[in-house]
């Protein structure tokens, strides 16, 4: 089985109860299904479930390369120098990051997402912009720490994609989930 989910903000990745945040069990009430991968309490997004192991793994692990695709409001505006270092190696500390695929937003494709709620911090002195990024790899916080080390703090994230699945594509709405009959 692999379960499709629109994961909103604020919610963590685990089904098990949480002193400060929602659950997954509280959108997905399906037994014995475990994340395929995560995504951080502050993204939101397309999230995978499954009950096949070996499935979870392969979804999951960056050895796999499976393609994840992000949408990412980022602080600043675009400049081509900064932008390339998202493009190369990039050394994140605890592990070498490998090249993103980039690749800047129209305003009118961002309109397809939903509201976030609560909002992002609005700074009307400083603009902001929304790029796709295509990463294989999926580590921990590695979008938020690839865009801040090239200058742009991360205001919202949104996987949009994992290998072939696109949310868009799926039609799922915030907090909803479906049976997916292929496979990313």
């Amino acid at each position: 089985m692999l379960i499709a989910l629109n994961k909103p903000y604020g919610y963590i990745c685990q089904f098990s109860p949480h002193e400060k945040h929602p659950t997954l069990k509280e959108l997905v009430d399906i037994p014995k299904v475990y994340p395929a991968g995560r995504l951080d309490t502050d993204s939101e997004g397309l999230l995978l479930l499954t009950d096949n192991g070996s499935l979870q793994a392969r979804i999951a692990s960056p050895k796999s390369r499976t393609v994840k695709t992000y949408w990412a409001q980022l602080e600043g505006s675009p400049d081509e120098r900064k932008l390339t270092l998202l493009q190369r190696p990039m050394d994140l500390g605890d592990f070498t990051a490998r090249a993103a695929d980039i690749r800047l937003l129209a305003p009118h494709e961002t309109e397809r997402l939903w509201d976030r709620n609560p909002p992002i911090r609005v700074r009307k002195s400083v603009p902001d912009f929304w790029l796709e990024i295509r990463i294989s790899e999926g580590k921990n916080r590695q979008v938020r720490r690839m865009t801040a080390k090239a200058g742009y703090p991360c205001l919202r994230l949104v996987r949009t994609g994992i290998g072939s699945l696109n949310i868009f594509d799926l039609n799922l709405p915030l907090g909803q989930w479906l049976e997916c009959t292929r496979l990313p």
